[in-house]
């Protein structure tokens, strides 16, 4: 696999996994319950999205050597 493409969809599971953390701590301070389903769409379209911009930002950010 392609390490560009790796790095992207690592940083889409962590952008999940993430939303997933937050979410769980805004139920237990509100008291407030989201069903199953809703919470995983959510994380999911997160996900996809941050792996997204992460691979269209990759370019950008680090220029044509691959580095800072």
């Amino acid at each position: 696999m392609d390490p560009r493409t790796k790095a992207s969809l690592l940083w889409g599971m962590i952008g999940a996994l993430s939303f997933l953390v937050l979410i769980q701590g805004y139920e237990l301070l509100t008291g407030e319950r989201l069903s199953f389903a809703l919470k995983f769409a959510v994380a999911g379209c997160v996900g996809v999205a941050a792996a997204g911009s992460t691979y269209a930002a990759e370019p950008l950010v680090l220029g044509s050597n691959g580095r800072v």
